[in-house]
């Protein structure tokens, strides 16, 4: 058992794809905060918003940001998606290329546009040998934006972020994407991929709560996007709260409105804490050696592996099936038992992370038991 997941006995965590464990140090970040509000108040607010600060500076590390101030600290991914598609300017006529295949956040908020702006969604299917060039061939001249997973949540599908981002930039058109079922899995290059937006929350491989998420805006495009949101907390002049005349923050903190989610950015920057000590590099390491024993013990047993299996092309997520099994009811089964995992993608999805031992996943398979 990782020390930093003191699990209960007979618990095996393997839904990091969904929302995963805190690290016990997240933990004591929070009851240390906790405690400083029922004993102090708010005497250490100065501190927590060091802490805000400190935070940003961890993200912009993870995603490798030019600049913390390109950081906005949002609720969740689908806030920060929707400040991408309620804050440009669209013509009727427009369209949006993502995929069939994409988490709802990341379709519904694309389609939404239609009845308001005659904007078109444009959802390709990715199942194809080439996704990359599938995505490439859809836009065309009207092509304001290809908003698209890193990962795919389903069955893990890896995409080449690099190649869809190089042709965004040929032709002009911004490039979104939702990094959340990468982001504390595998290394990320904002800056290598040309991204314009990127946005996830820290509650899935980041190991950290739910409603604190990180939205990256590249600076050439900050000023694109309108506000529609507006608060004391994205004032250029912060805490000058008597000032008559205002303007939004230069830095990305301006699509942040209101208060910050301090309790949850204290758990965030411990979890972050311990991801970039361990390095991206070894959890990635990690991850693709669990990811290797998982697609090699299934297909032993026979279950048809639904994730990519080259390892360009997969991330943490392993999802399988059996022709005339209901592996829903597995699913049902195994998360009574103790195997936290889930049902996606037409299969058994299991997620592990770096913490996750040999051992965890030798047990998770055997609970699974013939599969009928």
């Amino acid at each position: 058992m990782h020390p930093e997941f003191p699990l209960e006995p007979g618990l095996i965590h393997l839904n990091h794809a969904a929302v995963g464990p805190w690290p016990r140090r997240a933990v004591e970040a929070v009851e240390r905060f906790a405690r400083a509000n029922m004993h102090e108040g708010s005497r250490a607010y100065p501190h927590w918003i060091r802490e805000e600060t400190r935070l940003r500076g961890l993200l912009a590390r993870l995603i490798n940001a030019p600049s913390a101030d390109d950081i906005a600290l949002l609720k969740n991914t689908s806030e920060a998606l929707s400040v991408v598609a309620y804050g440009l300017e669209w013509a009727s006529g427009d369209n949006v290329v993502s995929a069939r295949q994409e988490f709802p956040s990341n379709r519904v908020v694309w389609q939404s546009l239609a009845p308001r702006f005659g904007v078109q969604a444009r959802l390709v299917d990715l199942e194809g040998p080439d996704p990359e060039g599938a995505l490439i061939e859809a836009m065309d001249a009207r092509t304001r934006l290809l908003s698209i997973s890193a990962v795919q949540y389903a069955r893990g599908l890896r995409l080449d972020l690099e190649r869809l981002g190089e042709a965004c930039h040929r032709r002009g058109v911004l490039f979104c994407v939702d990094a959340i079922q990468q982001l504390g899995a595998l290394p990320f290059d904002a800056q290598a991929c040309r991204a314009d937006f990127v946005a996830a929350d820290g509650h899935k491989w980041m190991l950290g709560p739910e409603g604190v998420a990180v939205f990256f805006v590249r600076p050439e495009v900050r000023d694109r996007l309108r506000l529609n949101q507006f608060g004391w907390h994205m004032l250029e002049a912060l805490g000058d709260f008597d000032r008559p005349d205002w303007q939004p923050a230069a830095s990305a903190r301006r699509f942040e409105c209101g208060s910050p989610n301090l309790l949850g950015v204290h758990a965030l920057a411990a979890s972050l804490d311990l991801l970039l000590e361990t390095g991206l590099d070894t959890i990635s390491d990690n991850i693709s050696r669990n990811i290797s024993l998982l697609i090699d013990i299934l297909s032993e047993k026979g279950f048809e592996i639904l994730s990519p299996t080259a390892p360009e092309r997969r991330a943490g997520i392993v999802t399988f099936t059996r022709p005339g099994t209901d592996m829903e009811a597995i699913c049902q089964r195994l998360m009574q038992s103790g195997v936290l995992c889930a049902h996606r993608g037409g299969g058994l999805r299991f997620s592990p992370h770096f913490h996750n031992a040999e051992s965890d996943l030798l047990e998770a398979v055997e609970r699974i038991g013939d599969g009928r």
